[in-house]
């Protein structure tokens, strides 16, 4: 045989045929240069104080990095800090029936709504509640803090603003759906710009409030639908825009001068669409994470989970993350679409995860309250060899 014939197929042989491409063709150089990533986790511990052998918790609350500690909650017991370095649990802060809803954090002042009905503060350095402002209600959705106030949504559909400081009530705002429909445990985060908030509720409605008062400003019904009607979903304000995503299975560009719909696209459910220059990412309730063009509406890119929904996303050097529910911890190319990494914990993932840029690192809690803190690497470009 062919010296150089016999040399060609013993590299191919144990190099692989999948270093190569087509030789010639307009791929070539996109072979040698696509980044590739690796993901592995680096520690994960149970949040529960005892093991839940009881029926299955819905854990999404987004872990926090504040200074020293890792922060996260579960929807058993409460609220659990770790030493970011060692990992070693550092102290509890009990709330009956857990927490599920992300939290704020401004200083050393945390802000966490629990099942228990109430909304708490803590105090991270001397780890005490300073203050805790009864709802009556579950509260299931994410404070907004500004300018010293605390919006957040109830379970029963009423907006507070408190005192962040003293958790002095200022005003309600309440809006109950009196159809009785059945709902999506869940509730919508309020968006500020320029002192109106805006946020979604149950009867399928995006609201306009005053910051200061409590007053309606605008109101427009958008969800129409005779089982779900709610939106879960926290409004984006990006311009003279809002994006809100609906259970209705859409996602809305809204006008926020008045609330009217600009373009809308067959993709919505409960998580708040992401915006990234001049994309916006959208995860919905039939499993799909889309990329839009955020000015028109047009699809970039698509693709399916066969493992339930997506969890909301992160974006971290040039990466979409978000989790499955009933699945992996995947990765994709910002551009492309295309998959780079995932990384399977076990009983899913509802929480959107949090990127901690300085040590290249991707935190989440896992469907069965474990938290996890997960690697990303972009490993060497691939090459050519020549012969």
């Amino acid at each position: 045989m062919n010296k150089f014939l016999l040399l060609i197929l013993s590299v191919g042989i144990f190099s692989g045929c999948s270093i190569w491409p087509k030789l010639g063709s307009k791929s070539d150089s996109e072979n040698v240069t696509t980044k590739k990533w690796s993901a592995h986790a680096v520690w994960v511990q149970s949040t529960l104080k005892k093991e839940n052998h009881l029926f299955r918790k819905i854990n999404r609350m987004s872990p926090l990095i504040y200074k020293d500690l890792v922060l996260a909650g579960n929807a058993l017991d409460g609220l659990v800090a770790y030493d970011l370095q060692s990992k070693k649990e550092l102290w509890r802060v009990a709330i009956p029936f857990g927490v599920e809803a992300s939290a704020a954090l401004i200083n050393d002042r945390l802000f966490v709504g629990g099942n228990d009905g109430k909304l708490y503060s803590i105090d991270l350095k001397s780890r005490q509640v300073l203050w805790a402002f009864d709802t009556n209600s579950e509260v299931v959705a994410e404070p907004l803090l500004h300018e010293g106030v605390l919006y957040f949504l109830s379970g029963s559909q009423t907006l507070f603003a408190v005192d962040a400081v003293s958790g002095k009530q200022l005003w309600i705002y309440n809006r109950q759906d009196t159809r009785h429909l059945m709902t999506i445990r869940g509730g919508s985060k309020p968006a500020i710009s320029n002192g109106l908030l805006y946020l979604g509720f149950s009867d399928g409605s995006v609201v306009s409030i005053n910051a200061k008062t409590g007053s309606q400003q605008w109101e427009i019904l958008l969800n129409r639908n005779s089982r779900f009607s709610d939106i879960d979903s926290s409004p984006v304000v990006d311009g003279d825009k809002i994006f809100i995503n609906s259970y209705d299975d859409k996602i809305y560009a809204l006008s926020k001068a008045n609330g009217e719909i600009i373009w809308s696209a067959p993709f919505g459910g409960p998580n708040t669409p992401l915006v990234f220059g001049d994309k916006l990412v959208v995860t919905s309730s039939k499993g799909d994470l889309v990329t839009f063009n955020k000015k028109d509406g047009q699809i970039l890119w698509k693709t399916t989970s066969k493992n339930g929904i997506f969890s909301e996303a992160s974006i971290y050097n040039g990466l979409v993350i978000a989790g499955e529910s009933q699945g992996s911890l995947k990765t994709f190319d910002i551009v492309s679409g295309e998959q780079k990494t995932a990384f399977e914990p076990g009983r899913g993932v509802f929480s959107k995860p949090t990127v901690h840029a300085p040590t290249e690192s991707v935190y989440f809690i896992s469907g069965e309250g474990h938290i996890y803190q997960i690697k990303l690497m972009q490993l060497p470009k691939s090459f050519i060899p020549y012969l």
